[in-house]
């Protein structure tokens, strides 16, 4: 393995045997559901470069260690946005980051959802160039729940993926989705049985890193800039979203997750 993946702490980072070409990135934290803390969150904002500069990867694979994909974001770092300013603002520059590096990253990213995928592993997840999803996975933008306007990944993709009308009623109510539903409404690529998930990822990775690259990659490049052209939506979004974090609403939003309540916001 190269020594350029040798920090990554929550992320692992293996080339699967028999699949030239073909990089697997693991979201990591055990016990968690795979939640992305201060250091996860920083590693899904890098990763994408330098996967781009990485001449022995042609296809990427992102998946959650174990039966979950991502439970969101670690609740500790969202306190510790909210009670400082730099906190807040490192972390809204990695948000930004780890769109707009899915986005530009030149190698096709196939992702692996299953069981919950929520947060920033969320946005990686439905950015791939390729999603497949568990017909039981839980996929879910919990934004509005948590008392903020819906920023991360939301605005510049799922209106496009699904779009308007259904955007706006799940990103509006925070209503789950199965890997089923979300396939039948073009949120995700392909859904297949639980089991079959990372199988189906790397079959898919596989094929990719066998195919003409320059074809793939300028193809990816091109058809991104529907996304990059949402560019000053999505920016707008992940303000408001930040701005939100010195707001009222998300202490009650924190206390009910905490709580495993729903929240009441009077």
């Amino acid at each position: 393995m190269s020594d350029r993946y040798a920090a990554y702490e929550r992320l692992r980072i293996d080339r699967p045997d028999g699949l030239d070409g073909v990089l697997r990135v693991t979201i990591s934290a055990p016990g968690r559901l795979n939640a992305v803390d201060t250091v996860g969150h920083r590693e899904l904002a890098e990763i994408w470069r330098d996967v781009d500069r990485d001449d022995d990867v042609r296809a990427v694979v992102i998946r959650g260690e174990g039966n979950a994909f991502s439970a969101g974001g670690d609740l500790s770092m969202i306190e510790e946005m909210v009670a400082d300013y730099a906190v807040r603002a490192r972390v809204l520059a990695e948000a930004r980051d780890i769109v707009y590096n899915v986005i530009n990253c030149s190698k096709p990213v196939v992702s692996a959802m299953q069981g919950p995928a929520v947060g920033a592993g969320l946005a990686v997840g439905l950015l791939a160039d390729v999603s497949v999803a568990g017909e039981h996975a839980r996929i879910i933008d919990g934004h509005t729940r948590l008392g903020v306007a819906a920023g991360d990944h939301s605005v510049i993709v799922w209106p496009l993926l699904c779009g308007m009308a259904k955007a706006k009623y799940h990103l509006l109510t925070c209503e789950t989705l199965t890997g089923a539903e979300a396939e039948r409404i073009g949120l995700v690529s392909l859904c297949v049985p639980d089991d079959e998930v990372h199988d189906k990822a790397l079959e898919i990775a596989g094929r990719l890193a066998a195919g003409s690259q320059d074809a793939i990659r300028w193809t990816k490049y091109a058809l991104n800039n529907w996304l990059r052209s949402a560019g000053p939506a999505f920016d707008a979004s992940l303000a408001l979203e930040f701005f939100q974090f010195t707001g009222p609403d998300v202490a009650e939003g924190l206390s009910a997750l905490r709580e495993k309540r729903p929240p009441d916001f009077g």
